[in-house]
């Protein structure tokens, strides 16, 4: 799965933009991993999963990054890609 990654957001937050792809919005800056580290626990988080079931496997140092995760199967990923919210038009 492909996540874009905002880091130093004021509110951190996660949604889906109008191609699927997930948008993380995170308040921790990109300094000795703090942003991978916060974008694994919210990812953890909203598929309900243990922080050790999700993993960066491309893209640590950029914002758009590679993660994979263990234990789900592909219809519960939709389901809850489904469930968050749209990225708001500017």
């Amino acid at each position: 799965m492909t996540v874009r990654v905002v880091p130093r957001a004021a509110k951190p937050s996660i949604a889906v933009d109008a191609d699927g792809r997930l948008r993380a919005r995170l308040h921790s800056p990109p300094v000795d991993g703090a942003a991978n580290d916060e974008l694994v626990a919210m990812l953890a988080r909203t598929f309900d999963l243990p922080r050790r079931a999700v993993a960066i496997v491309g893209g640590a140092q950029g914002r758009t990054k590679r993660v994979r995760l263990e234990g789900i199967d592909e219809r519960r990923v939709a389901a809850v890609l489904e469930g968050l919210p749209p990225i708001r038009a500017v």
